[in-house]
């Protein structure tokens, strides 16, 4: 079977100034002139940050539609889905970069976590009011500025600039009195759990073995993810499931039997159930849906 799969594009993809190794900006603009296959629904391997300074419309993420406007920001984690629906005159700027990006310039560092790409779970939607939005769109300039001329130290610099920006963003994304200790310890669980079923969720479905991989009970694990994501561990997996078959319902040419024989469930009937109970239209009904 020729299966239509959802692309998965990384930094190389994006020839700009014959030097996208491990990062990227532009203007959105300028980018989406360059670029225009990223208006269909695509995932990247990089983490992605868009900021709107003028325009309009729409951006769905994992099947989520957010409305967008001056200040609007799109944080992204690896293996998301999205696709945009702008008007002409939408602009600001767009970066992206690996996790080694991060990694070299901030060794003690990671960059998940950051409130906004620790889970996916969390709002990739941060707004920006007139104040926060100009003081973040003159970093951004600066940043673009580094990367289109070979300045000294230019991608140390622009490491650091990128760092302020997602301590600014981190700032406006979570309350005063949530950034502390133990939420950053929380982040950093919820992070290592969500990598654990991206990687195991079509064989393991057990929150008792998420728990075991993790070195916690499962009554501890399943508290961090009420405390923090309001949501059971065995809802993550779910969720994380249930995402999966969107995308393949959507973007593949697999049959709804095959898509629950690859997302491990052998009763298509139940599986079939199972969706409509958790996406609300079955199989059939949501790929119309789409159509």
């Amino acid at each position: 079977m020729v299966k239509k799969s959802l692309p998965i594009f990384n930094i190389e993809k994006f020839n700009y100034l014959g030097k996208e190794d491990d990062f990227y900006v532009n203007s959105i603009r300028t980018h989406l002139n360059l670029h225009k296959f990223v208006l269909a629904p695509h995932r990247h391997d990089f983490f992605f940050v868009a900021i709107f300074t003028k325009g309009s419309g729409t951006h769905n993420i994992d099947f989520n539609n957010y409305q967008i406007g001056p200040g609007s920001v799109f944080a992204i984690i690896p293996g998301q889905s999205h696709s945009w629906n702008l008007s002409e005159d939408a602009d600001g700027y767009i970066l992206f970069h690996t996790r080694s990006f991060f990694n070299l310039h901030f060794p003690s560092k990671n960059v998940r976590d950051y409130p906004f790409f620790c889970s996916m779970h969390n709002s990739p939607l941060i707004l920006l009011k007139e104040k926060s939005l100009k003081k973040a769109e003159q970093i951004f300039s600066e940043i673009l500025d580094e990367y289109v001329h070979e300045y000294l130290l230019k991608f140390q610099r622009i490491a650091v600039m990128l760092d302020l920006v997602y301590i600014d963003f981190s700032r406006l994304y979570l309350p005063k009195t949530s950034i502390d200790k133990k939420n950053q310890n929380f982040l950093i669980k919820i992070g290592k759990l969500e990598d654990l079923i991206d990687a195991n969720f079509k064989r393991i479905k057990s929150p008792s073995q998420y728990a075991e991989m993790m070195f916690m009970s499962e009554r501890h694990l399943n508290r961090i993810c009420k405390e923090y994501l309001n949501k059971t561990t065995s809802d993550l997996i779910m969720d994380r499931l249930m995402l999966e078959a969107k995308r393949l319902l959507v973007h593949s040419a697999y049959s709804v039997s095959e898509i629950a024989e690859e997302l491990g469930y052998l009763d298509v009937s139940y599986f079939s159930r199972l969706f409509k109970k958790k996406a609300g239209k079955t199989p059939l009904e949501f790929i119309k849906s789409f159509a």
